[in-house]
């Protein structure tokens, strides 16, 4: 994973409105803390890092460069988007020293093609590895080349670059390849559907009718 700097500045007014003035001058609300320190209170800046996060994803260390100053390593923490018009509102950050481990979500690749007539179905798409904070990797690679049916692979048999050490459990099933269904299976179930269809119940002047004749 891949170190990114950022010029960050310190946020000394609080509050919603402090909020959003700092978001209408192009910044982003944040607050770093960890290792017992207090919290520092910080403006990013948006643009720059929400191309970060497209970029690198959530697990870049970030060496944020506080107000031409400090500098100080960090991984995300959180990011708190708005529901409705999906920009970032705000971003805890995760204070990390060099060396230090830290535990962390990747993403699951699968490469390759399982045997024909087969269906692959992945259960997991992320791990949760412990690693030292400077060397998370990317994602982890999972193979299928060639995959039989009733084929899984578990969470323990993902290969972890080294260093890592699995913090997911190791009996998380995380790839699971099945027998395709046939082309008269995907008929029969379509054929069950359609006989579950109930039909219309009588329209209220039917049902008066009869409810008067009984």
């Amino acid at each position: 994973m891949s170190e990114v700097r950022l010029a960050v500045e310190p946020r000394t007014e609080f509050g919603k409105g402090a909020a959003r003035r700092t978001r209408r001058a192009g910044k982003i609300p944040a607050v770093l803390y960890g290792h017992g320190s207090d919290p520092r209170h910080l403006s990013l800046p948006a643009l720059e890092f929400a191309r970060v996060v497209r970029q690198h994803g959530l697990n870049a260390v970030l060496t944020l460069e506080v107000g031409g100053g400090d500098k100080e390593l960090a991984l995300t923490k959180t990011v708190t988007t708005h529901p409705l018009k999906n920009y970032i509102e705000h971003v805890d950050l995760l204070l990390v020293r060099r060396g230090e481990k830290v535990t962390v979500e990747i993403p699951i690749i699968l490469t390759g093609e399982a045997a024909n007539g087969t269906l692959v179905n992945q259960d997991l798409s992320t791990l949760l590895i412990e690693v030292e904070a400077l060397h998370i990797p990317d994602q982890v690679e999972v193979s299928i080349e060639e995959a039989e049916v009733g084929t899984q692979i578990l969470a323990s048999q993902v290969t972890l670059p080294p260093g890592s050490v699995l913090a997911t459990d190791p009996e998380a099933l995380v790839v699971a390849v099945n027998a395709a269904p046939t082309a008269e299976q995907l008929e029969a179930e379509s054929d069950a559907e359609g006989a579950g269809i109930v039909e219309d119940a009588p329209d209220s002047e039917t049902a008066e009718n009869g409810s008067a004749e009984g």
